[in-house]
């Protein structure tokens, strides 16, 4: 490899083509566009996914399956011992106070209690779900479990 030639060719700014000078440039009369059609016209261009007259590869590929993510139900999660380090004995922990206390953050249409973690407060929880252990924690702290109807 010699150094003198790995940067030969090239060039800040390339020069741009001159097309349409003469016979002797190899770009000359038609100016590389070809005879007639469309595509020697002004204004001409094709769409991104043109292939001639191959089969486009959107139609070459399998269109399989159905996705309904979009339509599933968004649960924001909330587990007891962010409940217990949030919130007071005899608290009353609720959808706006979860909001309010950023437990619960984002687009959501249910929440719903986790038992992970110790709960030693007496908190009134009213949530939209609860998991049996959570339930059994509330209970046994001496709390109680209300379900939100959504």
């Amino acid at each position: 490899m010699i150094l003198n030639d790995v940067h030969e060719g090239i060039t800040k700014n390339k020069i741009r083509k001159r097309v349409g000078r003469g016979p002797g440039s190899g770009h000359g009369k038609t100016s590389g566009r070809g005879h007639k059609g469309a595509g020697s016209r002004a204004g001409n261009s094709r769409r991104l996914s043109h292939e001639g007259g191959q089969v486009p590869l959107a139609r070459r590929i399998a269109k399989r399956g159905f996705n309904n993510k979009y339509f599933a139900t968004m649960v924001a999660i909330v587990n007891l011992e962010a409940l217990e380090a949030q919130f007071t004995d005899g608290g009353i922990v609720d959808p706006e106070t979860l909001l309010a206390t950023r437990l619960v953050q984002g687009r959501h249409d249910v929440i719903k209690i986790l038992g992970d973690g110790a709960l030693t407060k007496k908190l009134t929880v009213k949530a939209h779900r609860f998991s049996k252990s959570a339930e059994e924690k509330i209970v046994a702290a001496g709390g109680t479990v209300e379900r939100v109807v959504a």
